[in-house]
């Protein structure tokens, strides 16, 4: 910070990065421009965006934590686990056990070290992720709208800021429309503070009265604007008081004191207690963390408790005698039920996963949605620019009394010169506009179009043009747009015509000036403004059809200027074009206008009211997004998945109907036939249909509605609370400010990336950066891969606790002459095992990749988590079935092949009497090595034969070796335990007086036919449980025909009997 203070020594409030003539508030807009060499329209070029990138530095204001290796470093000392391990090396040193004592010490320098790199790794994993999920800023680069992260933003960058928006950087603003701005963190004002894009101000003048500069970290609470960014990181306004923001949560609790301010002795007392028990919850991770890890660290306190446990087991089977080999084996069998690498495997998985998740567009921010994921049932999506391109073409318009007008054979959005257009007199509801061609109309020449533009399709260009904040313009040969995909596509519409706004309103000597903008409203769905012409003042208005046409009284029945008033035939009429329209999946608005009366400052607050009343009725057009060619797939592999799609969005519904039949969240129109009326109902609703209903009538509802079109922000807050009271697990997306209560209320919340506001992407779980709904069920794939992968290392982790400890403990059964348990493993083997078997293979089980059947089964059920009763029921066959085989081998060398002497004072020293002893020892220990080991091979799949991981593979004696060797860090994990046990096994004085075995030969034969008797043990399991979980299914959903189509058995529950007769299976009323 030293060198960031000294280069902001001489810096001016107000000034620049570098310093320009004045201060930016003293300049006008065209001498900023001038000064950082920039343009209006085209921003900078991305060469000298990367140049001053390395001039001026990241728009950072310096107060973000690094990775401190020191923190990790204490961490990785200063847990439960550790700590666990310490005190068993102070016991054996205590006891003076110095062997024993010095392998745990190794052990835990080793976990340290290791454990140090590995979070390390995780960390600045999780700092870079964070770095992606820090706010956005819309830029304008070579003339196209791009969005970059804030950090990137640089002195003479474009940007451009609407509500909900947290501005990046320091700004002078233009094309400001009602523009407010929340400075309360800067200068203390409560109130917003309406910008002045005009005024120029002295150059002395204070923040709080820099009325043309918005500035970085103030929030944008009303209108919109662009700005030229003239000052970034440590240079702004709020970096020269960033310290003073800088804060740290205080982690002890307050004392609960009266209104006078006074509080009695046991609030004190209180207060201590409580801020004692949350450090040793933090200690012990029981109060940190995501819920998973909190749950891994209970069990660990769990497992703890039941290792002392175990460890007076072993003393009170040995009469509680104090001899050094018995309290050794005692700690030992404690130290065995100590999963030491839990909780740092969960995290690294985490970290891996969220890393993972960035190369399919999605950015976690908050890692308990990484859980949350692998559960979700129903998806509750936006259509426009998530099942949809965003990029709108305009195909045809409807003016009463003149006819419709139809695009054809235009893919460019914003080029006006792009297709054909069609005239034709009739309305659309009288013309076959799904053949097109000839049956739309004459084709009307480019050299016509201006002709056509007069009388009242001229008033209709008016309102296209005029209401609307896009600007579409021809430059460096090619058209180019800024501004909303559906204002785009409106604005293209009319400069088809001639009516161009850029040339209206921005053009010296221009007809029209903008007065006031009334913004597009969720709640209203409509948007207008109010324009000065020298004829008189105008309101221009657009927005829902059924909206519009409410706040319409009259309309031109001949196109000319004979007015006629809106009956209720004429409003049903308009419906009926509409509808016309929305069955080809256009979005449908209406467009109107009137004269305004009375003057109207520009800026000023005008009633909403008397602007969108009393308005004449222009037309109709249709805008055209079609959906990304993902969305059906991803919809489809959705239900496979069992996830219900439902689309929620402001669209009319016969639009959003055809939309979603054509992604798949609907039936195909002939099954469509098939479902009963009612239910055909409730499957497409409109907002204020859904919103009518009491809650009890939501909840008596057959089915919830896939469709809810119209739909207003509360209403997506009511489907969420549906959901909930049926039981379901919901993913919600969202982009604007309104969306942030939706966003919070769900399970997990999505949102855009792209086209999202700030305040939306504050509120949510994850972030999509290329608002792809396919991303959606990238993310919940892997979610699910992650939540399998933690189960699988889980499960190999305490499925060898148990077989470490049941060895140990029915092995206190083999007394020897003198009465005293002999060990069938040695304190340090235990150690060993533990160090060897546990880490790195549950940490290349954590990396391992999804199995082939993720999409293909139901979510998981977040309530029961990782511990299902498969899950504890194959810890314990698992566990015992280890414990069996490794006990066996004892008894095999030492009664079956051996004269059963088990010598005295075998677990201390060798000798000639102990060598059966200490050779049976040795076997075990490479039995239980080997298992586990394999063990962590058999969890990659927990159903699916090892031997038959991929269902699909021609390779029936070779995909094995093929699936092993694709995860190369559990395949070295392994081979590193499998080949290591060779020298501890034969290396002189390291295995006799350390390890407490001796060398084996024969006895190899033992371990060897043992592994396969393993393997075949684990794999009878499998089979076995798939026989059951296949009979188990059949009876829930009936057989299922594998031959039917998807859309059938999701949507054959709807069917009614009149169409599908004995078609109605068992499988239908579960499906």
């Amino acid at each position: 910070m030293a060198k960031k203070a000294a280069t902001l020594e001489g810096h001016v409030s107000g000034q620049a990065n570098k310093p320009m003539s004045k201060p930016a508030h003293s300049l006008t807009l065209k001498e900023v421009v001038e000064e950082l060499k920039t343009e209006e329209w085209d921003g900078l070029d991305d060469a000298e965006a990367k140049r001053r990138v390395e001039e001026y530095g990241s728009n950072e204001l310096g107060e973000a934590e690094s990775v401190s290796p020191l923190k990790i470093l204490i961490a990785q000392v200063a847990n439960a686990m550790t700590m666990v391990l310490i005190l068993a090396m102070a016991v054996s040193f205590g006891i003076k056990s110095w062997i024993e004592g010095g392998v745990v010490a190794f052990v835990v320098g080793l976990n340290i070290v290791v454990g140090f790199f590995q979070e390390w790794s995780a960390e600045k994993t999780m700092d870079s992720l964070r770095s992606l999920s820090s706010p956005t800023a819309r830029l304008i680069r070579d003339g196209q709208q791009i969005t970059v992260p804030s950090a990137e933003v640089v002195p003479g960058d474009v940007i451009e800021v609407k509500v909900g928006d947290t501005i990046p950087a320091d700004i002078r603003v233009f094309d400001a429309v009602n523009f407010e701005t929340d400075e309360a963190l800067l200068t203390g004002e409560s109130l917003p503070v309406r910008k002045q894009e005009d005024a120029t101000f002295e150059e002395k003048t204070g923040p709080g009265d820099r009325l043309n500069v918005a500035y970085s970290s103030s929030a944008v609470t009303k209108g919109r604007a662009k700005g030229i960014v003239f000052a970034t990181g440590v240079y702004t306004e709020i970096g020269a008081i960033a310290a003073q923001l800088r804060e740290t949560k205080s982690r002890v609790r307050p004392v609960k004191r009266k209104e006078n301010g006074k509080a009695k002795p046991h609030r004190y007392l209180e207060a201590y207690t409580l801020t004692t028990t949350d450090a040793i919850g933090r200690f012990l991770g029981l109060n940190v963390g995501t819920p998973l890890q909190k749950k891994l660290s209970k069990l660990a306190m769990l497992l703890f408790c039941i290792a002392v446990i175990c460890a007076i087991i072993v003393l009170a089977a040995n009469s509680f005698s104090s001899r050094q080999e018995v309290i050794i084996y005692a700690v030992a069998t404690g130290l065995s039920m100590i999963p030491a690498s839990l909780v740092v495997v969960l995290t690294i998985t985490m970290a891996a996963g969220t890393k993972s998740m960035v190369k399919r567009h999605v950015i976690v921010r908050n890692l308990k949605s990484l859980e949350a994921l692998g559960g979700v049932t129903d998806i509750c999506s936006d259509k426009t620019g998530t099942l949809t391109q965003g990029k709108m073409i305009a195909r045809g318009a409807w003016v009463p009394g003149i006819g419709t007008y139809t695009i054809e054979d235009s893919t460019a959005p914003q080029d006006p010169t792009a297709g054909h257009v069609r005239f034709g007199s009739n309305s659309p509801s009288q013309m076959d506009l799904k053949a097109g061609g000839d049956a739309c109309g004459e084709r009307v020449s480019s050299e016509k179009l201006e002709g056509h533009n007069h009388s009242g399709f001229g008033e209709f260009l008016k309102v296209a043009s005029l209401a609307n904040l896009a600007a579409v313009k021809y430059v460096h040969d090619k058209w180019e747009a800024h501004g909303d995909p559906t204002e785009i596509a409106i604005q293209v519409f009319a400069a088809r015509f001639g009516m161009n706004r850029s040339h209206l309103v921005k053009t010296d000597g221009a007809e029209w000036e903008d007065l006031v903008e009334l913004p597009f409203d969720s709640d209203v769905k409509r948007m207008s403004v109010i324009m000065k012409h020298k004829s008189g003042n105008y309101a221009f208005t657009k927005g829902a059809v059924e909206r519009v046409i409410q706040s319409c009284t009259t309309y031109y029945a001949d196109g000319n200027e004979q007015s006629q008033p809106i009956t209720e035939e004429f409003r049903e009429e308009i419906l009926s074009h509409m509808q016309a329209l929305a069955s080809l999946g256009l979005r449908v608005l209406a467009l109107a206008s009137k004269k305004y009366p009375g003057e109207v400052q520009k800026g000023a607050e005008v009633e909403r009211a008397s602007v969108e009343s009393d308005l004449v009725f222009r037309g109709l057009i249709g805008l055209y997004d079609p959906p990304r060619p993902e969305s059906a797939v991803a919809v489809r592999q959705c239900h496979e998945a069992g996830i219900e799609v439902h689309m929620l969005t402001g669209d009319h519904p016969e639009t959003a109907k055809a939309i979603a039949i054509e992604v798949g969240i609907l039936p195909s129109a002939d099954r469509y036939k098939k479902i009963s009326a009612d239910i055909a109902k409730s499957l497409v609703m409109t907002a204020s249909e859904f919103d009518e209903l009491s809650d009890d009538q939501v909840d008596e509802l057959a089915v919830l509605p896939l469709v809810v079109a119209r739909c207003a922000p509360s209403t997506k807050v009511r489907m969420i609370e549906a959901l909930h009271r049926r039981g379901r697990f919901c993913a919600m997306t969202g982009d604007g400010v309104n969306d942030s209560p939706s966003l919070k209320r769900a399970d997990v919340g999505i949102a855009m990336g792209q086209a999202g506001s700030d305040v939306a992407k504050e509120a949510s779980d994850i972030v999509l950066t290329d608002d792809n709904f396919a991303s959606i069920l990238a993310a919940i794939e892997e979610g699910r891969r992650i939540f399998d992968n933690i189960q699988k290392f889980v499960l190999h982790v305490l499925a060898e606790n148990v077989a470490q400890a049941g060895t140990l403990l029915v092995g206190l059964a083999f007394k020897d002459s003198t009465g005293l348990s002999v060990f069938p493993l040695a304190p340090v083997q235990v150690v060993w095992i533990i160090m060897a078997t546990s880490g790195l293979p549950d940490m290349g089980l954590g990396f391992e990749r999804a199995v082939p059947d993720i999409l293909n089964r139901p979510p998981q059920s977040l309530k029961k988590g990782i511990f299902t009763v498969e899950f504890l029921v194959d810890m314990v066959v698992y566990g015992l079935w280890i414990t069996l085989l490794c006990l066996s081998s004892f008894v095999l060398v030492v009664y079956g092949f051996g004269d059963g002497t088990l010598g005295s004072g075998c677990n201390d020293t060798y000798s000639d009497d102990c060598d059966l002893v200490f050779r049976a020892r040795a076997t075990t220990f490479a039995c239980l090595t080997w298992f586990a080991l394999f063990l962590a091979w058999e969890m990659i799949d927990m159903r699916r034969s090892f031997f038959r991981m991929q269902p699909g593979s021609k390779r029936y004696f070779t995909q094995w070796a093929i699936d092993v060797w694709r995860n190369q860090f559990l395949f070295w994990a392994v081979m590193v335990g499998f080949v290591t046990l060779f020298p501890l096994i034969y290396i002189p004085v390291l295995n006799t007086a350390v390890f407490k075995h001796a060398p084996i030969s024969w006895e190899w034969g033992i371990v060897f036919i043992m592994a396969g008797i393993f393997f075949a043990g684990v794999e009878t399991w499998k089979w076995c449980k798939r026989f059951y979980f296949r009979r188990k299914s059949a009876k829930a959903t009936g057989k299922v025909d594998k031959n039917m189509e998807i859309e059938d058995r999701v949507f054959g529950r709807y069917y009614s009997d009149d169409h599908d007769g004995n078609a109605r299976t068992d499988m239908h009323e579960k499906a």
